[in-house]
């Protein structure tokens, strides 16, 4: 039988103080890994609790998030709560957060002073662009880190800027806290010490944008916005076809090669001066679209799918929410948010067991939990 992930965090204990998106997505794949995360929140609760009404009157946006977590409602104005919460940090493995820079630091909840009482703690703060100085001030939503990172001027049309669909920064600096904590846990194991990180939207998105800045800087030139058209490699974006559009991806000449001899059924194509290698192909876009689109034309969307993939060119549609939703290739999971039932796309990573799929009321295990970590 092949070997599968199945728990490998069990018996580490995270305390997340989280709101939003990028920390409980963090938190999502410590729970799914086999952490226990106690979720701390506000007396009034995760923000995101309240982005929408889909779930039986509860945030399906907070379901995705929060799935196999324990809630507890903390008040840090209040001395005992505060207490409490220090008692729970100084009994966990990993304290994760996402407030504002300096506003756990100045109630006295800074790495040295809780490694002072738990040596073996891993703090990881997220902000927006750092903590320190002007970065530290700055308010930062996803879009506004899309838009000052660059993101969105690379995404879109050429006459218009555009945010990414989906909430690309606080979803990559989740994926990048987890990857950080990992190491961490690694580097505890063999040094016996915790440390503390310290991961920003923006730093994250800076080093996606390497590409990018990299063209800048060393090619003399800035890519352009181009919409599904890659800028630089040809052909590679959306055709038309009789009932819609495809996506094509041609990466060598010798794909380029095939293409017109399979596809197009114009093997002269292939070897001529205007269209024979990819510089040459970006430079007259043009008229190589005028061929592709004067054969694609005639045919349904999915006869050329059949076609394309018969000939190994790399293809896609351009799929909908819906059709996502219904895609062959999805895979999902059960969600359990109180009286609702959802379905939702999978994690990526397959598991052993079963995913954790309740997600947790408001304070729903508070009551256990100071039980739990009473003061002594």
């Amino acid at each position: 039988m092949t070997a599968m992930l199945d728990r490998e965090l069990d018996g580490i204990v995270a305390v997340s103080l989280e709101q939003a998106v990028a920390a409980p997505y963090c938190g999502l794949l410590l729970a799914d890994a086999g952490a226990r995360v106690i979720k701390i929140e506000r007396p009034d609760g995760d923000f995101a609790r309240l982005y929408d009404h889909g779930a039986d009157g509860e945030s399906v946006w907070f379901a995705w998030l929060n799935r196999g977590k324990e809630s507890i409602a903390v008040d840090l104005n209040d001395p005992e709560d505060a207490a409490l919460l220090r008692r729970l940090i100084g009994n966990a493995d990993i304290f994760l957060h996402n407030l504002a820079p300096g506003a756990l630091e100045r109630r006295g909840f800074d790495g040295a002073a809780l490694r002072a009482e738990n040596a073996g703690l891993i703090t990881c703060q997220l902000s927006g662009y750092g903590d320190r100085g002007t970065a530290a001030r700055m308010k930062a939503y996803d879009t506004l880190v899309q838009a000052e990172s660059g993101i969105c001027s690379v995404t879109g049309t050429p006459e218009q800027p555009s945010r990414a669909g989906v909430s690309i920064c606080d979803i990559a600096t989740g994926l990048t806290a987890f990857s950080a904590i990992l190491r961490a846990l690694i580097q505890r194991g063999r040094t016996g010490t915790g440390l503390d990180l310290h991961i920003s939207l923006f730093d994250v998105m800076a080093d996606w944008m390497n590409m990018q800045m990299l063209v800048h800087r060393y090619l003399g030139r800035t890519p352009a916005r181009t919409g599904l058209t890659h800028p630089v490699i040809a052909p590679y974006g959306p055709y038309g076809t009789a009932d819609g559009q495809i996506m094509i991806a041609i990466q060598s000449n010798h794909e380029w090669r095939n293409f017109c001899e399979t596809v197009l059924g114009r093997p002269e194509l292939g070897t001529d001066p205007k269209f024979a290698d990819n510089t040459a192909r970006v430079e007259n876009r043009a008229a190589m679209d005028e061929a592709i689109n004067a054969v694609f034309s005639t045919k349904s969307r999915d006869e050329l799918i059949v076609i394309l993939r018969d000939h190994k060119i790399a293809c896609a549609r351009i799929s909908s929410v819906e059709d996502l939703s219904n895609h062959e290739f999805l895979r999902q999971t059960e969600i359990h948010f109180g009286k609702a039932d959802l379905m939702a796309a999978d994690l990526p990573v397959l598991t052993a067991g079963p995913r954790p799929s309740r997600v947790p009321k408001l304070d729903e295990h508070g009551r256990a939990i100071r039980r739990e970590f009473a003061a002594g």
